[in-house]
């Protein structure tokens, strides 16, 4: 089932990651076989699967924090290379850093790439009115509120303009209100700045509130069993007959294997 083509979505899109054969085992047990998939210029992409199917190492692969046995991912037609692309990673577990202040957060990055002062300057301003955080810009994470933080290890990531923005189950620890929240924060950052997101979940209704693609990955061995292309206008409503539709298909695709 789609809610739309693949040839349709896929239309006059750049391909922005190509993963192709990628193949992963620890020692003799293999957790990803032979996945190939792309992943679309200003794309957000949603991953999901069973428990335990291997979320993790794919994206952990994708970001090159680990290697791959076989295969290959491209970005931007070049073998993916920390060292060349801006890749950045969004954890589980809130990441900013206790001892820098929200805007010493979102230059950390900045800083790490020795872009000039200027240009530093502006992507912190830009990144602090776009998360609504300019107010509690002197503010160290203890002070802020877990989706405050959030916003902030968000607002880090993005500043660099990575080529492409991993996200592993970034808001599974958050109270259901807060998760709402910042999935809008998300949709609403990532419109306005066109970046490339990989977000994984085990939340089926957080994929199709999201995604314009959902990824299913089947049990470990992880092979790709289906993608959904999600054809609903943003913004979504949980409610919403053709949303529950395309969330019990994805739900039913995951427990049937």
């Amino acid at each position: 089932m789609q809610t739309g083509t693949k040839g349709t979505y896929a239309k006059n899109r750049a391909i922005k990651v190509r993963v192709s054969n990628l193949t992963k085992y620890y020692g003799d047990l293999l957790v990803l076989d032979n996945i190939n998939f792309d992943i679309y210029k200003g794309e957000l992409l949603c991953i999901v699967g069973p428990t335990g199917c291997g979320k993790t190492t794919f994206l952990n692969c994708l970001s090159r924090f680990i290697p791959i046995t076989t295969g290959s991912i491209d970005v931007d037609g070049q073998p993916a290379d920390p060292r060349l692309h801006n890749i950045a990673f969004v954890f589980q577990e809130v990441s900013a850093i206790p001892w820098l202040t929200v805007e010493d957060n979102i230059r950390f990055g900045l800083r790490v790439k020795r872009l000039p002062h200027e240009e530093i300057e502006r992507r912190t301003e830009r990144m602090l009115e776009i998360v609504g955080l300019t107010r509690y810009r002197a503010y160290y994470p203890q002070q802020l509120s877990a989706s405050m933080e959030q916003r902030v290890v968000i607002a880090r990531n993005f500043a660099i303009n990575p080529d492409l923005l991993l996200m592993d189950e970034p808001y599974g620890q958050l109270d259901v209100k807060l998760r709402y929240y910042l999935e809008d924060e998300l949709m609403r950052i990532w419109r306005e700045l066109g970046s490339t997101v990989a977000f994984i979940t085990h939340n089926i209704e957080e994929a199709v509130y999201l995604a314009e693609r959902i990824l299913i990955l089947s049990p470990k061995p992880a092979t790709i069993k289906e993608e959904v292309i999600v054809a609903l206008p943003h913004p979504r409503q949980y409610d919403d007959p053709e949303f529950v539709k395309v969330r019990d298909y994805v739900t039913e695709s995951i427990k049937w294997w």
